[in-house]
């Protein structure tokens, strides 16, 4: 789609900021997916996006729940953990397909659990070890991704 963003991360400073930056881009409707190894940094970029939209308080990982829901104003944004997510039928049970819906902003880390359950994302986002820090890579998928990647840089 074109606008690929790479960052490098040097602390979690750095990978807060990624996220506040994001969160002045991001639409209603979008769904971007955080790829990364355990303890990359996705809840930490998560973080600062939801902090710079106005979550006043902790972020914590749902990685029990599976999801966490924020209301921002108008904006619901949907924080999915999938790393314990096991059983394709929960995602149907759970109702989850309808959280992926014009009015919210999904973000899901570990996307892969639920395989081709999910919705097509907008964005990816993989978060990766450096020598120095991290690496960030963005990868608009939709249109509304790549404009969003395009107001971004």
């Amino acid at each position: 789609m074109g606008h690929d963003i790479t960052l490098d991360l040097a602390d979690e400073a750095a990978t807060l900021a990624l996220g506040a930056r994001l969160s002045k881009v991001v639409a209603a409707g979008m769904a971007i997916y955080l790829h990364g190894n355990l303890g990359a940094g996705k809840t930490t970029l998560v973080r600062g996006l939801l902090h710079a939209m106005g979550h006043v308080g902790k972020v914590k990982s749902p990685t029990y729940t599976l999801v966490e829901p924020y209301t921002l104003g108008p904006l619901t944004v949907y924080h999915f953990d999938l790393y314990r997510f096991a059983d394709p039928e929960e995602w149907d049970a759970a109702g989850f397909r309808d959280y992926f819906n014009p009015l919210a902003l999904c973000l899901v880390e570990w996307p892969e659990q639920a395989g081709d359950l999910l919705p097509f994302p907008d964005i990816d986002i993989y978060i990766s070890p450096r020598a120095d820090g991290r690496k960030a890579s963005l990868f608009a998928n939709t249109t509304a991704g790549a404009q969003c990647l395009e107001r971004f840089s």
